[in-house]
């Protein structure tokens, strides 16, 4: 793998000239409309973990960057959740959020009123994310949701704490708008990613690589390592359980899987990274022993794979993660990432 990329690095810089280019502009989202995405302070998934990565962020200088553009959240209209969810399933959102009451799923998920508005702010600040790496608006190469990610959620149903699938609605609308012909999903949440992986698991434009904590120990109890598609899309699927208490090293060790797959199979022409931040140590919900160089490796990884494969086009999603400090940390590892000149990931 150093050898191809090292070559690529030289070709590249003899042809085209220098390639440290410095400013990798990253746009992120945040606003007060993404934290009413939350089911209440007593429950894992709370406003709060919006405000715990921004207090980082800020600490960090990051709202300061010229490399940056700070993005207010945009909604989802009916008829981009309709690309991906069932009618009669968005209706119910709709109904559930005027009354404030039950749950959308067996229980992890409880409507509260303003649910479904909230949940089109996520979805919607997914896609405007990948508007601007599509058309590199203001120089915008990669962008950052945090409370994007929403992967358990299917097509009829939520799942997981989630609503709306954001991810599988800018799939389909990469596809459909942009026509894109390959694109890759890398899910590195402790949880894997079902309502991602089964809802295209046929479909062989659509290349998965999911790292998670082994479903016999955690749910969804999904992603067993022999799933690897159906049909026309066999291969275009891997999945990696770890066991618990696996660490950094076993990520590493794991994620040259993932570097190999995309290089060798996926060749994507966009890349889509949910970066969960559960599977960090300390998470309440999880039993992974990860820190936050997990993160910011696999995202130097997968800055480098855009470039050299699809043009920089690269919409991270922050997912689950319920350890407000793990959170902070993971994700801000990763815009720092993403801000840097990518030939440094060699």
């Amino acid at each position: 793998m150093k050898v191809n990329l090292a070559f690529w690095i030289i070709y590249k810089s003899y042809y085209f000239g220098s390639i440290n280019v410095g400013m990798c502009n990253t746009a992120v989202f945040f606003g007060d409309e993404l934290a009413s995405y939350g089911f209440g302070q007593s429950h894992p998934f709370n406003s709060n973990r919006l405000y715990s990565f921004w207090s980082k962020f800020v600490a960090l200088n990051l709202d300061k960057s010229n490399q940056i553009m700070i993005e207010k959240p945009k909604p989802a209209t009916k008829d981009d959740l309709l690309l991906f969810h069932d009618k009669n399933y968005v209706d119910l959102v709709m109904e559930s959020s005027k009354q404030g009451i039950g749950f959308l799923d067996i229980g992890d998920t409880p409507a509260f009123k303003g649910v479904f508005e909230a949940s089109c702010y996520v979805v919607g600040s997914s896609l405007e994310a990948l508007d601007l790496v599509m058309g590199k608006t203001n120089g915008i190469l990669h962008a950052f949701n945090p409370i994007g990610g929403l992967h358990h959620a299917r097509r009829g149903r939520a799942g997981g704490f989630c609503v709306f699938n954001d991810i599988g609605i800018l799939i389909m609308v990469a596809k459909k708008k942009y026509g894109l012909e390959r694109i890759c999903y890398v899910d590195i949440d402790a949880h894997h990613g079902d309502g991602v992986y089964y809802e295209f698991e046929q479909d062989s434009s659509v290349c998965i690589a999911d790292i998670h904590e082994d479903g016999r120990y955690l749910y969804p109890g999904t992603g067993n390592e022999s799933e690897t598609g159906l049909g026309d899309a066999r291969g275009t699927k891997i999945n990696i359980s770890l066991k618990p208490n696996s660490n950094d090293s076993d990520f590493v060790s794991s994620f040259a899987k993932v570097e190999e797959f995309i290089n060798t199979v996926a060749k994507p022409e966009l890349i889509i990274l949910q970066c969960g931040a559960d599977g960090i140590r300390g998470d309440p919900l999880t039993h992974l022993q990860y820190t936050s160089k997990a993160h910011l490796y696999a995202s130097d990884r997968l800055h480098l794979l855009s470039h050299m494969l699809c043009n920089g086009r690269l919409v991270a999603l922050g997912g689950g993660g319920y350890n407000q400090l793990n959170i902070a940390d993971g994700w801000t590892s990763v815009i720092r990432s993403l801000i840097s000149s990518y030939d440094q990931h060699l």
